[in-house]
């Protein structure tokens, strides 16, 4: 009877201490279980998101084009001053002087005028550094129109480019008419404004 009392203690002793062991295991188990299950949904929230960052990012990038600039082509203004100079050999100066001047003109422009293609718009700088050329002298605004407003354009005439001329809204809800020597090389302009303003109705160089 001693022996059953004084052995019944320890062995409820020992029970109670297994059973705390046990709680407290797996409390803490628990515990740790649900810290590793918030971090990995923090982690796969912030994973997500940075993975819809990148996706659009990628996209933009990815849909940027590079910006374009038609090298300088001196035919046409040498082909008006040797027209001029014949017009002076055969004394017609009368006609030599405006075909000689527009020809100089034109010269002096080739070396500083350029068409500069972006990924959105067509705008014309000015010098080896690309200045900005001011306000149009003509129809005012800026030297700058996006593509997106391009009406039409054609590029004359396609053997020989003379002119290219394109009508765009950006300037006149109506339309605004623009016409420019083609100082430029011809193929790379034409190339360039198919690309970015769509296909012309007749020209192109052949």
């Amino acid at each position: 009877m001693t022996s059953i009392l004084l052995t019944a203690p320890c062995s409820l002793s020992l029970q109670n201490r297994k059973v705390g062991v046990t709680n407290f295991r797996s409390s803490f188990y628990g515990k740790l279980m649900n810290s590793q299950c918030s971090l990995g949904r923090k982690l796969s929230r912030s994973c997500g998101n940075y993975l819809v960052v990148a996706s659009v990012l990628g996209r933009r990038k990815a849909k940027t084009r590079e910006t374009v600039i038609p090298d300088p082509d001196y035919r046409i203004p040498i082909v008006l001053l040797g027209l001029a100079g014949g017009l002076a050999y055969t004394d017609n100066l009368v006609p030599a002087v405006p075909v000689g001047l527009l020809g100089l003109l034109l010269l002096f422009q080739t070396t500083r005028v350029r068409f500069v293609f972006d990924d959105e718009a067509l705008e014309v700088k000015v010098g080896d550094e690309l200045q900005d050329s001011g306000e149009n002298v003509f129809v005012g605004g800026k030297n700058r129109w996006k593509y997106s407003t391009f009406v039409n354009w054609e590029l004359w005439w396609p053997n020989f480019p003379i002119l290219v001329y394109f009508k765009e809204r950006q300037t006149k809800p109506e339309g605004q008419i623009h016409f420019f020597p083609i100082i430029f090389n011809g193929k790379q302009l034409y190339d360039v404004m198919v690309e970015r303003a769509g296909p012309s109705q007749n020209s192109g160089p052949e």
